[in-house]
């Protein structure tokens, strides 16, 4: 585990350098389904989902298949090239099929979506499992981050064979329709909903530290709301890397470590020399992750949430409050033990082993059943990550769809969650607004 989180921190720099956003892909099986034409009818294709676009946990979207003569690989503009209409079938929202290679395939994606198309479906190039393709494009992805925070259709992967008989039906002129469902999969072990939230406290990260806050603010209120009802089981986790020991004594490790280059975080504004340094996130969120152990302890995990939203508003970076003493007086606010959190913490300077960060660097490797964690934000819903959109309504949707039918405290999610009896106001306001 060491090893491999020992070359995440080598990434973890390159990754501050340039305000990177990676698209990462978790292989969803039986998921993309042919509807027509007959021959094809039911034909179950094995498809790789990018996290960026929205494909939305618990739904379905049907589509036409269109693959373009020109632009077949979705490298350009579709601008004046091509109708993203369907002539079989006008009604129905159209798939563009392409193929994979030339360009990052958040461009392709980016191009689709331009020109109309609700989903794309990307087809690999080579003979290789489909479950080969599940690492993101890194540069690519990196290279293009402005435009990766507007995508808001689907990309699905598909294998080489799977993408050959598609055209081969399309080529004959057939209508070639296809099911993409988000439904399949869903565990449901208990009464519970089990899901875990990873973030950072970090503020000055750029749009993915803001769609963070964002999400806190707006969340929760029905995070608590489940909690309390007995509903849901919430964890909040934080990303941290170590230092390889041959570099443990230099700048950079010194600059972003605790506890002799154990446990490390990306420098905030990517200067070693100046302003708040990786070791300064590491700590608060370190702080956090203990705020949520002794709330929890307490029977009042729901206090995370809390502390965290007013630590974003009272302690910014920006305003230089990005501080210990500021997080003592927003946990006091909150009624909380300061003396117990210190405990938690423990010396960040030692050179002993943190039992928490250590155990935060065992679930991001992928040591528990939810699979190792790559990007923050990550949400993870029963051991599944999510996809879709960082919004209350698409994080509340996805987490109704994980309830057995006979303990789902709502019904009829997609006209809108109904709430507890006892708490139908408060539902109202935070899903009406």
């Amino acid at each position: 585990m060491k090893e491999k989180l020992g070359v995440l921190v080598c990434m973890s720099i390159w990754f501050a350098m340039h305000g990177c956003c990676m698209g990462n892909f978790v292989v969803k099986k039986s998921s993309l389904t042919v509807t027509s034409p007959d021959n094809l009818r039911d034909t179950i294709y094995e498809c790789a989902m990018g996290n960026f676009g929205v494909p939305e946990s618990g739904g379905t979207l049907v589509g036409a298949v269109i693959f373009p003569e020109a632009n077949g690989k979705a490298c350009k503009s579709f601008d004046n090239m091509i109708s993203f209409k369907s002539k079989s079938a006008p009604n129905l929202d159209v798939f563009l099929l392409a193929n994979r290679g030339d360009c990052y395939l958040s461009l392709k994606a980016w191009n689709a979506q331009n020109a109309g198309a609700a989903a794309i479906i990307v087809a690999d190039d080579i003979a290789e499992p489909v479950t080969f393709m599940a690492y993101p494009d890194l540069v690519g992805e990196a290279g293009h981050a402005d435009y990766l925070q507007n995508i808001t259709i689907p990309l699905a992967l598909i294998s080489k064979s799977s993408g050959d008989s598609i055209k081969k039906a399309l080529a004959t002129g057939d209508l070639v329709t296809l099911n993409l469902d988000w439904r399949e999969a869903m565990p449901h072990p208990d009464e519970h909903v089990k899901y875990e939230f990873w973030t950072t406290s970090n503020d000055e990260c750029g749009p993915k530290c803001e769609s963070q806050k964002q999400f806190v603010n707006n969340f929760k209120e029905v995070a608590q709301l489940l909690e309390w009802e007995g509903y849901t089981k919430f964890t909040p986790h934080y990303m941290t890397w170590y230092c390889p020991e041959e570099f443990v004594l230099s700048t950079q490790c010194k600059s972003q470590c605790i506890n002799h280059g154990r446990y490390c975080a990306p420098d905030p504004d990517q200067d070693f020399y100046k302003g708040y340094e990786g070791k300064d996130v590491v700590v608060q969120n370190l702080l956090q992750a203990c705020v949520y152990k002794v709330a929890n302890e307490s029977g009042r995990p729901w206090l995370w949430w809390d502390y965290v939203a007013e630590f974003a508003i009272c302690c910014p970076m920006k305003d230089k409050k990005y501080t210990k003493e500021c997080a003592d007086e927003v946990l006091r606010s909150r009624g909380m033990d300061v003396k117990l959190i210190d405990k938690c913490i423990g010396d960040p300077t030692s050179y002993m082993d943190n039992p928490i960060l250590e155990a935060e660097q065992a679930a991001q490797a992928g040591k528990g059943s939810g699979g190792n964690i790559t990007i923050l934000p990550t949400l993870v819903i029963n051991n599944r990550h999510y996809t879709g959109k960082l919004e209350t309504g698409a994080v509340l949707r996805a987490i109704c769809s994980y309830f057995n039918e006979t303990t789902k405290p709502y019904d009829d999610y997609t006209k809108g969650c109904k709430c507890p009896s006892s708490h139908q106001d408060l539902w109202l306001t935070v899903l009406t607004g």
